[in-house]
């Protein structure tokens, strides 16, 4: 899949091209809009990027994680080298092991929710001047019929692409809203 940034000027634009390539066959869950004028997202129901997505949670988290694997891997390197495992037995290093992945794998999380996401800087400028985001992440056959909506927009600036969302994730988000549509 690929991602598609475009930006605009005017949120009504935004909110007729979404109905737009809803109409075409993209699901909701493929369409985002990100702005600094969470209100009159809101107020339109346009599909916003969710607050904990614009920080760097997910990507802080993963980086916590690696440096708390290798921590714990050392840990367990060391009981093992040095003997100590014999004769204290495995479970305080495994213990001590585990707690030290959790802990990293936290603490990058914590740090990541301080940064704005990565995949977002450098829209930066262009939220500050009041413009909106619209990123749309798209397969092969539905690259066509996003050309041809956006074709329809000229005031529309293209703004680059980037790695989509895999495509497990925006699956599992439609059976998720399915599921709360059906549920009574």
């Amino acid at each position: 899949m690929q991602r598609h940034y475009y930006i605009s000027d005017s949120i009504d634009e935004l909110d007729e091209l979404e109905r737009e390539l809803e109409a075409g066959g993209l699901a909701r869950t493929q369409i985002h809009v990100l702005s600094d004028m969470d209100q009159q997202v809101a107020e339109r129901q346009l599909p916003e990027v969710e607050a904990v997505l614009r920080q760097d949670v997910v990507h802080g988290t993963e980086v916590g994680a690696l440096v708390g694997l290798l921590i714990a891997g050392s840990v367990l390197l060391f009981a093992y080298l040095s003997g100590l495992a014999g004769t204290v037995t495995w479970v305080p290093f495994i213990f001590l092991a585990v707690v030290v992945l959790g802990f990293c794998t936290w603490e990058g999380g914590l740090f990541g929710i301080q940064v704005p996401n990565s995949n977002f800087s450098r829209f930066a400028d262009t939220l500050e001047a009041g413009k909106h985001v619209l990123f749309v992440d798209v397969d092969g056959p539905q690259e066509s019929v996003l050309e041809q909506v956006v074709g329809g927009h000229p005031q529309l600036q293209v703004a680059g692409h980037g790695q989509a969302m895999p495509q497990w994730v925006l699956e599992a988000q439609n059976k998720w809203l399915h599921f709360i549509k059906v549920m009574p």
